[in-house]
């Protein structure tokens, strides 16, 4: 029974990552097609990859969701920080109820509610006083920073309540300030959670189709808007050279974080060996 419950499960786990990395290989291999129709195999070449360095839409699309992706990141992991702790640290306050729920609602909330949302308020605020003066790079950072700082905020809750507050009430008992506790206890054990809300920020403004598309204006197009417009109008390889492009730079990314994470298991290993004595 239990020999062939783990064959079931390991047929089952492969066939899911076929599922997952299968579609990657085809996108890979596609991309050094040299025929102009995606789908019609036409011999190897590394023509499309010529077209992409040479597409400056392409390459400003992927400049400005870079730079939308970082400033997203940065203001949603402060905010969604601040707003972790003061749901943690400051016990019962007024309004508490209606602020977590406020925080959760971007988690629950469809993309195409969102994105409505913000854009009337956009045109109500640009009628108002004039200012956005046209939808673009603001627009699409505030907009992807509301929904953003949710996700932080649920990594930085986590964190606080997992590490208790002990050490905190050390120092406080032994004379330190509340902003001395803060500064060198809290954030350096909350800088963790920190930078995993910084790359989950990053990567879900990298990716947004729905929200962007509503506040977004002429001549700012990011990289998911740019690559399903030309969906609709006939999605050329030079895509495919770029998803490749991105792939890589992940794997290998994810490869590099890995060995460090092995690096440093093993150097904890060998610490605590030294530390037991022969």
């Amino acid at each position: 029974m239990g020999k062939g419950r783990s064959l079931f499960l390991t047929v089952m786990l492969w066939l899911g990552m076929a599922f997952l990395y299968v579609p990657m290989l085809l996108l890979i291999i596609y991309s050094f097609n040299y025929s102009k129709l995606v789908p019609v195999w036409g011999g190897w070449s590394v023509r499309w990859y010529k077209v992409l360095f040479e597409s400056e839409e392409v390459w400003n699309a992927v400049a400005l969701s870079l730079k939308i992706a970082v400033v997203n990141a940065t203001f949603a992991t402060l905010l969604g920080a601040l707003a972790g702790l003061a749901m943690v640290r400051f016990g019962k306050f007024r309004g508490r109820t209606l602020f977590g729920g406020m925080l959760a609602a971007p988690l629950v909330m469809p993309e195409v509610i969102t994105g409505l949302s913000l854009l009337l308020l956009f045109i109500t605020l640009s009628k108002m006083i004039g200012w956005p003066a046209e939808r673009g790079f603001t627009t699409i950072t505030i907009a992807h920073i509301t929904f953003s700082m949710a996700y932080v905020s649920v990594i930085v809750q986590s964190r606080l309540t997992g590490m208790g507050e002990t050490l905190e009430e050390a120092a406080l008992d032994l004379g330190a300030k509340p902003f001395r506790v803060l500064t060198d206890i809290t954030l350096p054990r909350l800088t963790p959670a920190m930078v995993s809300g910084w790359l989950l920020a990053f990567t879900l403004s990298l990716d947004d189709l729905v929200i962007s598309s509503f506040v977004t204006g002429p001549g700012a197009n990011t990289l998911p808007i740019l690559i399903y417009s030309r969906i609709r109008l006939g999605l050329r390889p030079d895509i495919n050279a770029l998803a490749t492009i991105i792939i890589v730079t992940v794997a290998i990314g994810v490869a590099i974080a890995a060995f460090m994470l092995m690096r440093q298991e093993r150097q904890r290993l060998a610490e605590e060996k030294m530390a037991a004595g022969p």
